[in-house]
């Protein structure tokens, strides 16, 4: 046995000798060559920048004047005395937990609603998929006048059919509600998603599930959703990476208000970076507001991924 290990171990290292004298140093000179540019665009554009912001977010800068180290006073301050920072994250929290749900419910039972051959359904997913394609701050910007107490849109739908009006966006209680009702507007390209994945189902496995006595609710549950498993994993986790930036809807409809109820991490942190009228910019304290936003979003991802295996459908699983 220990004569056939030595020469097992012998061959290997003389096949190991002649790879490496194949490999001459002309051949290492073209092969890191050709892998400089993106060595090259890895170092300037995502080490580099982590690098300087973590370095940022251990100073007081105005992005005028020098920066000016201060250690790790921004994550002190920002954990035991700033008066916004865990508003934000509740607003931030809230927002993802009510909208992404409720997108991916909305958007799976569209698709499969239009998941049917049916005479003229490609017109419906069409005017379904619109405001998908719409630009952004315009579609906010139609939205803050629908939502407009007085005169809006919303309030007099309401008072046509003699049901209690709303103060929608300038209502504490109603403000984050009344954002996500947007975004469930503009979940098409949730419903295209999984409209793909519905119709990329084999047939065979609906009708062996029928033969087998499965009804509609059965297929629904115990077919459909471990087959579009892999997708809904995926809408999951960018749809909770995309609410968790949510930057957009805060800045152009409530500015953060009322009482701080939308003012989700990602306007906070613009805020500080940039000033507000009367205040100077903080470009330090938002940068270590962005490292806690990143570690945030890290760890929702990382804990996603680690259960996901208990309800992902895959080939490996099933075997």
């Amino acid at each position: 046995m220990s004569n056939t290990a030595v020469t097992s171990d012998q061959v290997s290292a003389n096949t190991l000798g002649k790879f490496k004298k194949k490999i001459n140093k002309s051949d290492l000179f073209w092969g890191y060559l050709f892998i400089l540019p993106g060595i090259i665009g890895l170092s300037v554009f995502v080490i580099y920048p982590l690098v300087y912001s973590a370095y940022i977010a251990l100073t007081k800068w105005d992005g005028v004047t020098d920066p000016k180290f201060i250690g790790f006073q921004n994550f002190q301050y920002m954990f035991t005395k700033d008066p916004v920072f865990w508003p934000s994250i509740k607003a931030t929290v809230l927002y993802v937990v009510l909208s992404v749900p409720a997108t991916l419910a909305l958007g799976l039972l569209l698709a499969v609603l239009l998941n049917q051959h049916l005479p003229g359904i490609k017109i419906f997913r069409t005017i379904l998929y619109l405001p998908t394609i719409l630009p952004a701050v315009a579609t906010l910007t139609l939205w803050k006048f629908i939502y407009q107490p007085n005169y809006g849109l919303a309030n007099a739908v309401l008072s046509f059919f003699h049901l209690p009006t709303s103060k929608w966006l300038t209502g504490e209680d109603t403000a984050l509600i009344s954002i996500i009702i947007i975004g469930l507007w503009g979940v098409g390209g949730t419903m295209i998603v999984f409209l793909a994945g519905l119709q990329a189902v084999p047939k065979e496995v609906y009708e062996a599930a029928r033969i087998d006595g499965a009804n509609a609710v059965r297929l629904f549950w115990n077919v459909t959703i471990p087959m579009i498993s892999p997708i809904l994993f995926l809408q999951l986790i960018t749809q909770m990476i995309g609410a968790l930036q949510a930057f957009s809807q805060a800045q152009i409809l409530t500015q953060g208000g009322p009482n701080n109820a939308t003012n989700f991490l990602m306007y906070n942190i613009y805020a500080k970076g940039f000033g507000n009228l009367g205040s100077f910019p903080d470009l330090g304290y938002a940068t270590a507001q962005v490292w806690i936003l990143f570690f945030l979003i890290m760890a929702v991802t990382a804990l996603t991924f680690r259960f996901s295996n208990f309800w992902v459908y895959n080939e490996t699983s099933a075997d």
